[in-house]
């Protein structure tokens, strides 16, 4: 199992410590909370959300020896707010949100999230909604689709690619993610670099299907408003929309110098270490605000 990107700065950001009341709003594989709540022994408190079942699934096996310490909720960090709320729960010590995919998601070909393996369009982390990638690409406009490969993927090539999905769809070519990634590469030329020529169209169509932006969108806006005093949010982001929207919203925060301090004015990265371990911290960027 795969260790969280950047634990040791994070848990030396939180300090989590006995008695605190902490939350992990992506749970994935549940390593930040089980870092947590070893930390907080003997009886911090540790909520934990995730909008993918899988994970809760695995998660609540996983941390099941720590009782009643360990609280699951199958939701988005974006609905903690009322979450919380609805079981008396108002104020926290420390929040943390590692926003990438975890490594069962990327590695399970069901799930639709990578090129790597042959699976189907998917790329839900909540499959109880209804509309996956492939729903999205039969759905959208052409012009649409352009925009949120542009926008998403920051792919400059967006339009062009556009034009080869809806065509392939058309033909009833478009199937899986092997069909995504080799669609992509004809419509670039084949070329590859250390980059493959389909990640930003996956990225950018997954960030669609899931509404990331608008969840983190929400999520800065509540957050926030959970932490006590000396409380910390710490957010680990992958790419450069989210990092901007977490570096924006902490900004504005910190205009009220009384009560907010941005502890990290530039963004901690990944040791070369740690990157050699596990190449997936290459892209993180761990940024952190506390409430005074």
């Amino acid at each position: 199992m795969h260790q969280p990107v950047l634990l040791k700065e994070v848990l030396d950001y939180l300090a989590p410590h006995s008695g605190g009341v902490y939350m992990d709003g992506c749970l994935g594989a549940g390593g930040y909370a089980e870092a947590i709540l070893e930390a907080a022994n003997p009886d911090g408190i540790l909520f934990g959300f995730d909008i993918d079942q899988e994970s809760i699934h695995i998660v609540t096996k996983r941390l099941e020896h720590y009782g009643e310490r360990f609280r699951c909720r199958h939701a988005g960090y974006h609905e903690a707010l009322s979450t919380l709320d609805s079981i008396g729960i108002g104020q926290l010590d420390g929040i943390v949100l590692d926003l990438g995919l975890s490594s069962d998601q990327l590695e399970n070909p069901d799930r639709g999230f990578s090129f790597r393996s042959v699976g189907p369009l998917d790329m839900r982390f909540d499959r109880s909604t209804e509309e996956s990638a492939e729903d999205l690409l039969k759905n959208v406009s052409e012009a649409e689709l352009r925009r949120i490969i542009s926008e998403y993927g920051e792919e400059p090539r967006a339009r062009k690619i556009a034009q080869w999905l809806k065509q392939s769809l058309k033909k009833g070519t478009l199937r899986s993610t092997e069909d995504l990634a080799e669609v992509v590469m004809r419509a670039l030329g084949r070329k590859k670099g250390r980059i493959h020529p389909a990640t930003r169209v996956f990225q950018a169509l997954r960030i669609a299907v899931n509404d990331e932006l608008g969840n983190l969108k929400k999520g800065l806006e509540q957050l926030p408003t959970l932490l006590k005093q000396q409380g910390r949010l710490c957010i680990v982001s992958y790419h450069s929309l989210e990092d901007r929207m977490v570096k924006l919203a902490f900004k504005e925060l910190a205009r009220d110098k009384v009560k907010w301090r941005i502890l990290t004015p530039r963004p901690l990265r990944a040791s070369f270490e740690e990157i050699n371990l596990n190449p997936r911290s290459r892209s993180a960027k761990l940024r952190v605000i506390e409430f005074l």
